[in-house]
């Protein structure tokens, strides 16, 4: 990397971030003092963006663009309709910086729930085709605001608790969700286990620029996820989750099969092609979340997962690119990893963390199952002791840390994280 070629879509805080990472990859040498302080310039620009009581403080309303943009191209829109709308918005959500939430629930019960409901009274191909496309592009967004309301128990404000509780049971369905299945997979599980030998979507074990093993890897969840997550909680000694997790699952499985019996095309395209899809996404995601796994010390999160700062992840998915900041506190608000990555940038350099830009989780898994190590290396962004390697140093490196681990090996290395705490 000698120079960054940004992406003019780019959040605005993720724009200020690569231009910082740059910074100090280009006074690696020198000026380190600089660097620093520019480093707080920065996270207090970033902070004024975040901030209620700050004359800049920008709330987001749409994925696809920024207020600031909208109100420089249409200042009558702005003044008029869409500040009225977000102060409105900000009584409804939870958070102020969190008007898109409100925004995407109008936009799934004014346009999918009706379709779907449509689809049913009056079932047309050409209407399935289209119904399922619209999910399509719905369900990336969807899940990541999904995966706020997960961690945080909600997107509303508590006032509209009942309402904040009750649409996830009819939209989740629709987006190829089971009830209830991703807070109990990701929170319960996922983030107990951290891509351990005990997380039932870990990466550990399979060589992951190997598409055979990508696809035991996808088939395992595919077809065991069902069984094989309530006995996870077994064997944890926690049955009422077992017991939730398979009794969700198995309501949603049976509803859609019931539906299909009595209806299957409509069904087809509302139901099952979503649930299909969303599946093999969480896997392609997960996989590409959690390749690169350090050789040495797996258990660290920010050696076991990877932080990507680019448009499809950060923008329209609610910073799901910050995958080691939200391993390292769960709990942390979307619109603050970048913030928190900033603050915390030597760390993320003394601990070899990977940091790659212009690059989503979905090329991410493909790039690696073509083995393309040339472009992953290419869009690093070197930290740390990365910044004096050669690329195909780079590379090496890369490739050292897509090995399979052996039993003997997950035993051994586990083994001693544990005995470490």
């Amino acid at each position: 990397m000698t120079t960054l070629h940004l992406d003019p879509a780019l959040t605005r805080s993720d724009y200020i971030l690569l231009h910082n990472l740059a910074r100090d990859f280009q006074n690696s040498n020198s000026q380190a003092r600089d660097s620093k302080d520019g480093s707080q310039l920065d996270i207090e620009e970033m902070r004024t963006l975040n901030d209620p009581g700050h004359k800049r403080f920008e709330p987001t309303l749409f994925v696809s663009c920024d207020l600031s943009d909208i109100r420089l191209r249409y200042p009558n829109l702005t003044r008029y309709i869409l500040k009225p709308y977000a102060a409105w918005a900000q009584t409804i959500v939870r958070v102020d910086t969190d008007v898109v939430f409100l925004t995407h629930l109008i936009s799934y019960f004014t346009t999918l729930v009706p379709s779907a409901v449509l689809l049913f009274y009056r079932f047309n191909w050409i209407h399935g085709v289209l119904h399922w496309l619209l999910q399509s592009y719905y369900v990336g967004t969807y899940t990541l605001m999904m995966h706020q309301h997960i961690h945080q128990r909600g997107i509303l404000s508590p006032r509209y608790r009942w309402l904040d509780k009750a649409f996830p049971y009819i939209t989740d369905p629709l987006m190829g969700h089971t009830w209830n299945s991703y807070f109990y997979h990701h929170v319960k599980h996922h983030h107990v286990e951290s891509n351990g030998p005990d997380d039932l979507s870990s990466t550990i074990r399979y060589q992951r620029d190997s598409i055979f093993d990508f696809l035991l890897y996808l088939g395992r969840f595919f077809f065991l996820v069902w069984i094989e997550l309530p006995r996870y909680f077994l064997r944890k000694d926690q049955l009422m989750n077992a017991l939730k997790a398979a009794a969700w699952e198995q309501c949603t499985l049976w509803m859609i099969f019931a539906l299909a019996w009595r209806n299957f095309r409509p069904t087809l395209f509302v139901f099952v092609l979503p649930l299909l899809l969303l599946r093999v996404g969480l896997m392609v995601g997960n996989w590409g979340q959690h390749a690169f796994v350090d050789e040495v010390d797996p258990d660290s999160d920010f050696r076991s997962s990877i932080t990507l700062i680019d448009v499809a992840s950060n923008r329209y998915c609610f910073n799901d690119g910050y995958h080691t900041s939200h391993h390292l506190n769960p709990l942390r608000h979307w619109r603050d990893h970048p913030i928190a990555f900033l603050k915390q940038k030597s760390t993320y350099a003394r601990e070899g963390a990977l940091t790659f830009y212009n690059i989503d989780f979905v090329m991410m898994t493909v790039r690696l199952l073509m083995k393309d190590y040339e472009h992953l290396a290419k869009c690093l962004v070197p930290m740390g002791n990365q910044v004096h390697m050669t690329m195909d140093e780079r590379i090496q490196m890369l490739k050292r840390k897509t090995r399979a681990f052996s039993k003997e090996r997950v035993r051994r290395v586990f083994a001693k994280a544990e005995n470490g705490r």
